[in-house]
């Protein structure tokens, strides 16, 4: 007879680890989603758009903010909400870490910057050394990542060179909510109404301002 239950079960189990331990890092490198400046001041929303990372504000702590610090004076009444944050990010061959530019609106320069995963729920920011978005800062994660936007799939299988279509595709999933007053990575709010007999019905959530960031202009129609 062959008495092996120890060893199998040893297997078993280093098996196990080695799983966990493949699916921790896989998840630690996804840096798309929702995340909370170190201030709290914003929160910003990472995706994949046209083979790079970008970052786009979504909240606020002072809502109505604008760009007023942007030397391009045609941008300077753009609102905070909606302004790409994260420009155009590659990702570095080897390691889980993409690179490309930050822009700092509290003075309205772009500086070279990477992003790194550092675990499931934080990301660090680095490659500025002014403004609330650089100096090596760590983010939190206040959002799950995201599936890849239609409209980087759509890139993704057209030729260098050919024409985008007119109208942008529609996001395959419902957009995110984020409420734009309020708790940063509170869920949605919503209001009641009085319904027959006296009884409170659910209006639906807030819209999300931004939603899918893919199809902002500004990321959309970004020439490489």
């Amino acid at each position: 007879m062959l008495h092996c239950p120890r060893n199998t079960m040893r297997i078993v189990l280093y098996s196990v680890i080695i799983l966990a331990s493949g699916f921790a890092s896989a998840e630690a490198a996804d840096p798309t989603g929702d995340w909370r400046v170190a201030d709290g001041v914003a929160n910003i929303r990472v995706a994949q758009c046209n083979g790079s990372m970008w970052g786009v504000v979504v909240w606020e702590q002072t809502p109505g903010g604008r760009d007023t610090n942007n030397p391009d004076v045609s941008k300077k009444s753009r609102p905070i909400i909606g302004m790409p944050i994260l420009i155009d990010m590659k990702k570095k061959v080897g390691v889980d870490q993409w690179e490309g530019q930050v822009y700092n609106a509290k003075d309205g320069q772009f500086y070279s910057s990477t992003i790194t995963p550092t675990s499931a729920d934080q990301l660090e920011i680095k490659g500025c050394v002014l403004g609330f978005l650089c100096g090596g800062e760590t983010w939190t994660r206040v959002a799950p990542p995201i599936p890849s936007s239609p409209a980087n799939s759509m890139a993704n299988s057209m030729t260098k060179g050919a024409p985008k279509s007119a109208t942008p595709p529609k996001s395959a999933a419902p957009p995110r909510n984020v409420a734009t007053t309020g708790t940063p990575g509170a869920g949605p709010k919503t209001t009641a109404s009085v319904g027959p007999a006296g009884k409170k019905t659910a209006a639906a959530p807030a819209a999300d301002p931004v939603g899918d960031i893919c199809l902002l202009p500004d990321i959309a129609g970004f020439s490489h």
